[in-house]
């Protein structure tokens, strides 16, 4: 009987332990810290094997096959004797890979991924096919192959899951864009981010589509220099490719594989131009699995959008307070200061993922009056804009940084939380930051 080691016990640990035990592995789980009580409980109603708190080498050396969780870098000791004794060490997106036969649609991407994948998701469901959303959103793909496989999937997929891939090979793959993030886990090297994004194409053959951001001088770049096997789509506010979708007067055209449609931007949910290339993306790929065009356009009016992304809490004495929570990284920021027309107060920072803060100070410059720091350490942000902008107010918490916030805005004015960080010194999560937000402002 193989042996499976999977390391890690966290949602997608869990389900990767459920679909090896289906299939007939030896499963043996281990993490380093606490296992979550919920993840316990079904570990041992499925009868397998677990280790909590510390990693027993023995008991990992022996396996056949690894599965890492995202979360554990590749240079961690432990990972790197088992590559040198030629254990294959790999994702959850590849493990379950293996054990399907549905249609994948791959996401990726600095930002935008996660609508994305939720809006591709939303088309292919409402034209009523068979399908499930996995990877780094929502339940385990391993458990959905586990326990339902679906006939489709659209998966969104990080930088982390595409570095332990061998085989994996989505029909249509996205990439949303590639903007410097995670720069810690790739030695400092964007280039190294870059060719982890890239793998999402390299097993893809001609019968495959890329489908890809074609005003991405990055993305370009890096094609013009490593070509890719699969069909080329690109998607453009600038351009007018031959065959992929563009912007002509407000009017997002789409052309594939002899398909067309076409559809206003007026009947779209979602504000912002990052939003139009999402829905540019997401339509494209749907084309591709036959979703009919009225599907498309009725599921772009009626797609509710991301939680605590340019989520709309509260309007209080005619202030908006919007909840940017997801904004890890200053990309992601610069889209939401990009899509607010209002006066900003402006709620950032948090652990600092080696960002330049620069890039956003023309958006800083027309359109932010105050910038409430909210981090353990705000000497970047006020070393950047202290010279530029006139109010600068540094806290430790939510609750302090929106009290602040509600003294400080005027009538017309927006508060927005966009921290372009990422939230461990002061949360467990964008999710935790992004909700603690939200009830301190039910509580002003």
């Amino acid at each position: 009987m193989a042996r499976l080691v999977i390391l890690g016990g966290g949602e997608s640990g869990v389900g990767t332990a459920i679909l090896g035990k289906k299939k007939g592995f030896d499963v043996f789980v281990s993490d380093k810290g606490e296992i979550k009580k919920e993840y316990k409980k079904v570990l041992e109603h499925f009868e397998i094997e677990l280790e909590s708190g510390f990693h027993t080498e023995s008991k990992i050396l022996n396996a056949d096959v690894v599965m890492k969780s995202p979360g554990i870098p590749d240079n961690v000791p432990l990972v790197k004797k088992l590559v040198e004794n030629g254990v294959s060490v790999v994702s959850e997106i590849e493990f379950a890979s293996k054990y399907t036969s549905a249609t994948l649609i791959g996401i990726t991407g600095s930002n935008g991924k996660t609508t994305t994948t939720m809006l591709a998701h939303h088309m292919l469901k409402t034209d009523g096919l068979d399908v499930g959303m996995a990877g780094n959103i929502g339940d385990s793909y391993a458990k959905m192959v586990a326990e339902q496989d679906f006939g489709h999937y659209v998966l969104e997929i990080s930088s982390f899951q595409l570095d332990g891939i061998i085989d994996f090979k989505p029909y249509v793959a996205i990439l949303t864009n590639i903007t410097p993030d995670h720069l810690d886990r790739y030695e400092y090297k964007f280039e190294n981010y870059i060719a982890s994004k890239f793998r999402i194409a390299m097993n893809q053959d001609e019968n495959d589509y890329l489908i890809y951001d074609a005003d991405d001088e990055v993305i370009k770049d890096w094609l013009k220099k490593h070509p890719v096997q699969s069909k080329l789509v690109p998607f453009s506010l600038r351009e007018k490719p031959k065959e992929g979708a563009w912007l002509e007067n407000e009017t997002i055209k789409m052309n594939i594989e002899h398909k067309t449609l076409e559809m206003s931007t007026d009947i779209l949910a979602l504000d912002g131009q990052h939003n139009v290339k999402n829905t540019m993306a997401a339509g494209l790929a749907a084309l591709l699995v036959n979703v009919r065009k009225e599907t498309i356009r009725q599921s772009i009016q009626t797609f509710q959008g991301v939680p605590h992304r340019l989520e709309k809490v509260l309007k209080i004495n005619h202030v908006e307070y919007i909840n940017d929570s997801k904004a890890t990284n200053v990309n992601a920021t610069y889209y939401a200061l990009d899509g607010i027309k209002k006066p900003i107060v402006w709620i950032v920072g948090g652990v600092d993922k080696g960002n330049d803060y620069r890039e956003l100070m023309p958006m800083v410059r027309e359109k932010v009056k105050a910038i409430i720091c909210l981090g353990m350490d705000n000497s970047k942000l006020k070393d950047v804009f202290g010279n530029v902008i006139d109010l600068m107010v540094e806290t430790y918490s939510m609750e302090e940084a929106v009290k602040v916030a509600y003294k400080i805005s005027e009538r017309g004015d927006s508060v927005l939380l966009s921290p372009a960080c990422a939230s461990f010194d002061l949360f467990e999560n964008y999710e935790d930051r992004g909700n603690q937000f939200k009830s301190a402002i039910k509580n002003l």
